[in-house]
């Protein structure tokens, strides 16, 4: 049993002599060759293994639990500290207290404080050193913050002389007098602070990432000088469980996105408790960054330890961290030092001997690297640096840092907002407050004067930066809308059948030929340009990618080559709706956030917009982004054979959702045609704040020409298209979309019955209802003065029964029914969609002409126009059942 002991020992001390011979001859290689020598030795190693068979995922993908950057590696810290300190401690404080604040008035508003409080020194270092704004030589950087440290941006704002302190202390109260603050980051709300919205879960990491990919495209396209700018993007570690986070990271490897910053503040905690209780969240996402080829950036220890590590020569501390688990190191936060110095010992005496150079004091107030500001800072230059490729921090901080024990770190860290008297004088004191203690216990605001050395300091270092940040500055021409005849084969007409689809496709390449408009249409489209009949793009104007085209493609001889260009004017996404969003919403935003009137055209089946991205459709109308988002393949019966999860019967129905989203809904290529050239007009000539939605279809018609004096009916959303010569029970068929063939043919079975049809396109039934809720609305502040809606006014003297019809839900029309003065009915496509052919869909959700012409007939026997007996003889013609399974059930 000694012999074996004895053995054992023996092969460990050779082991370890062997080891050290290894290091010293990397040494010896780093020191005498150079850092990149040294590396690739180790790759050199490491290709020999793995050509044996050898697996090295987790080597290769993980590196130890300390900080990236050693310390012989650290730049001199170019700041003053200690006033940097001050300042922070101040925005700290003024962040508390406008949340304190909110709640105190009793307006049950709530706020949050301990995100920005783990995430301030952080910030701090970066609004001293390294977010510069746009100037005449510099692109300017985008920022985007955690939505929930907010607070400590408008308190930062406030030192600058931005923001009044009425404005803080109606944090989250928006409507009061002298104005307020919303929750989070909301461009709409203030148009001239944020630059993009962060307050969606998992959006704000595609948005950073297609934001610094659309920089490049402006840049390669001649469209922006290649003058510099970064997205720096903070998010928190709990929101890299959000699907989009790490579902799109791969795109900024591709793009080799080195103007794109993302740091995570990994205070290891979510909403509720530990993000990775069992784990260690910097690890993973160490592991999923490093595996994406993006740069990796670990800042977990402060500099105190940077002693410790120097004395480490058995690896004894690196292993003990690399054992601890989050759960672990949230743990040491709440503790006292004697039970972190217990815990983490662990019974080993070797690591007692170790941590014997610090007090029990010591040991508990040690910091994590997120809240240094030499390590941060050191992160951050490297970051900054161009090396082709994306750079994530994973920044390690302690949720509610500064807060006391009553929150620092704890579970309920993120929900705590409020403190007693003796708390917030605490607090105050703490961060150095100049209030006395009854100002402390109100929570009131502080503001040194300006000619104090914090005020000259803070402003004197955002000026050497350009100036203050995040700021929105529209300095943005302005374009001049085409001429209609722009799109003169729509308005002409022809008798040559074709689609919705097709005829957007010839007005999108009009307007990309255009000498004024041209170069900044954006085509955008996920792996389905060859479905909408794009590819006749490819070769004129080229798919947009950041190398070009190193390969000859397979259709290189075919007249509609796959064409890639460094140019490239079309963003082809490939299968990522989310991501087609973030570019829409970079192209939409370009006129704010890089001076560039880029008009985007994003077209997707019109099922995969709302359902998949309507957070972030929500986010581009946030954003005040502009453009035109294109349902293609639109209907529940129109697009047949595709089936449940791709026919579309209500996207029109959640588009009413969107304020200033304009839906439209057209028929016939010439509406489509006045839509489009109107909305380029409102959006990019009168510069108004709206985006569009048009559903396209797949449906072959002839295409008739522009009837004269419509226009303006087709953009408020209805006009009558033919009016019937027949005498007879007068009917007005409203249709839109592929179904208006159906009404087409319907009118002309209701003649058969001794009908007089009149057909109104429909073109948008959600502007109808939105003119409809103005008008009401006015009548009510002013009954003396009412007046009539547009469909009022339209149909005031019009007699007989209205059908309306679409391939979209009966909500749809339902919604403007009660201001006709007739007999309405609405028909729709309420239910699953199913794989069939049209004319039996249609017959399913009962919207085909038979049942157009039907249910105006049952609406002249109700309202005693028709007979009985003229009605049983129409059923039998047009065989309708006496009764049929319910669509809207099946």
């Amino acid at each position: 049993m000694n012999s074996l002991n004895e053995k054992d020992e023996y092969d460990a001390q050779d082991l370890a002599l062997e080891n050290a011979d290894w290091i010293e001859a990397l040494e010896y290689i780093r020191r005498d060759q150079g850092e990149g020598r040294s590396r690739e030795m180790l790759r050199l190693l490491q290709d020999h293994l793995l050509k044996q068979g050898v697996s090295l995922a987790e080597a290769t993908l993980n590196t130890p639990y300390r900080n990236s950057i050693h310390p012989h590696q650290q730049p001199g810290y170019p700041g003053n500290i200690e006033l940097e300190q001050k300042v922070e401690n101040i925005i700290r404080w003024n962040a508390m207290a406008m949340v304190l604040n909110a709640n105190d008035n009793g307006s049950g508003v709530g706020g949050h404080i301990a995100t920005y409080q783990s995430a301030a020194t952080t910030l701090e270092v970066g609004f001293n050193h390294w977010f510069r704004k746009r100037t005449e030589s510099y692109g300017g950087d985008i920022l985007m913050v955690q939505a929930h440290s907010a607070p400590g941006i408008y308190a930062r704002a406030y030192l600058e002389g931005r923001l009044s302190e009425q404005q803080l202390n109606n944090f989250r109260r928006e409507l009061q007098d002298g104005g307020g603050l919303p929750s989070y980051p909301h461009p709409r709300r203030l148009p001239e602070f944020w630059q993009l919205p962060t307050a969606s879960m998992g959006l704000s990491t595609p948005s950073a990432i297609y934001q610094a990919r659309f920089m490049k495209y402006l840049e390669n396209r001649g469209l922006k000088p290649n003058n510099g700018g970064k997205v720096w993007c903070f998010i928190g570690d709990g929101e890299s469980d959000e699907p989009e986070v790490l579902g799109t990271i791969n795109m900024a490897t591709r793009e080799s996105l080195d103007n794109l910053v993302m740091v995570v503040n990994c205070n290891l905690q979510r909403l509720d408790g530990p993000v990775r209780g069992n784990g260690k969240i910097i690890q993973e996402l160490e592991r999923s960054y490093r595996g994406a080829g993006w740069d990796v950036i670990k800042v977990i220890w402060g500099s105190e330890w940077d002693e410790l590590f120097s004395r480490d020569h058995d690896g004894l501390l690196q292993a003990r961290m690399d054992r601890a688990v989050d759960g672990d190191y949230q743990f040491y936060t709440v503790s006292d030092g004697k039970t972190v110095r217990e815990h983490w010992i662990d019974g080993d005496e070797r690591l007692a001997d170790l941590m014997k150079s610090l007090n029990d004091d010591e040991i508990r107030v040690i910091r994590r690297g997120g809240h240094d500001r030499k390590k941060v800072y050191a992160a951050f230059e490297r970051a900054a640096k161009n090396t082709g490729r994306p750079t994530v921090i994973l920044m390690k901080t302690v949720k509610g840092e500064g807060m006391g024990a009553s929150a620092e770190g704890q579970n309920t860290a993120h929900q705590k907002k409020q403190f007693s008297a003796e708390e917030r004088i605490a607090i105050g004191r703490r961060f150095g407050i100049p209030l006395n203690d009854e100002q402390l216990a109100r929570a009131e605001l502080y503001k040194p004067a300006g000619e104090s050395p914090e005020a000259q300091y803070l402003h004197q270092h955002r000026q050497q930066l350009g100036g203050y940040l995040p700021a929105r500055e529209v300095a943005c021409q302005r374009l001049t809308a085409p001429p209609l005849s722009l799109f003169k084969a729509a308005t002409d007409g022809s008798t040559r059948e074709q689609s919705t689809t097709m005829a957007f496709v010839r007005m999108l390449a009009a307007m990309l030929k255009d000498k004024e408009l041209g170069q900044y249409i954006v085509p955008i489209v996920p792996d389905e340009a060859r479905t909408f009949g794009m590819e006749s793009l490819f070769k004129q104007f080229g798919i947009y990618s950041s190398e070009g085209q190193k390969y000859k493609p397979v259709d290189a001889s075919s007249l509609l080559p796959y064409k890639e260009a460094k140019d490239g004017q079309l963003l082809q996404e490939g299968i990522c709706e989310a991501g087609a969003m973030a570019s829409f919403l970079a192209a939409g935003t370009a006129y704010a956030n890089f001076a560039v009137p880029m008009i985007p055209f994003y077209i997707f089946y019109s099922i995969f917009g709302f359902q998949r991205v309507g957070d972030m459709i929500w986010g581009c109308a946030d954003s005040m982004a502009k453009g035109f988002l294109v349902g293609g393949t639109a209907g529940r019966t129109t697009l047949n054979g595709e089936g449940l999860q791709h026919q579309d019967g209500h996207s029109q129905v959640v588009a009413s959702t969107v304020p200033n989203m304009r839906s439209y809904d057209p028929a016939f290529a010439y509406e489509l045609a006045v839509i489009v050239r109107d909305g380029v007009e409102r959006m990019y000539q009168n510069d108004e704040n709206i985006f569009y939605y048009l559903t396209l279809y797949n449906q072959n018609y002839p295409m008739p020409a522009m009837p004269q004096g419509v226009e303006q009916g087709i953009i408020k959303g209805m006009y009558c298209y033919q009016r019937s010569d027949a005498q007879g029970h007068k009917v007005h068929l409203l249709g839109s979309g592929s179904l208006m063939q159906e009404v087409l043919q319907a009118a002309d079975i209701l003649q058969g019955f001794g009908c007089s049809a009149d057909i109104w396109s429909v073109t948008s039934y959600n502007e109808l209802l939105r003119q409809a809720q103005q008008t009401e609305r006015q009548n009510m502040l002013t009954p003396e003065a009412a007046t009539q809606n547009y469909i009022e006014q339209l149909m005031a003297d019009e007699g007989g029964v209205v059908v309306a019809c679409s391939d979209f839900m009966k909500s749809l029309p339902t919604g403007i029914a009660r201001w006709f003065p007739q007999t309405f009915i609405a028909l729709g496509t309420d239910g699953f969609g199913l794989s069939e052919s049209r004319p039996v869909l249609r017959d399913h959700f009962e919207v085909d002409a038979r049942y157009i012409a039907w249910s105006a007939l049952t609406g002249l026997y109700r309202d005693g126009v028709l007979s009985a007996d003229a009605l049983r003889q129409a059923r039998v013609q047009l065989s309708i059942p006496e009764s049929k399974a319910d669509p809207a059930s099946f």
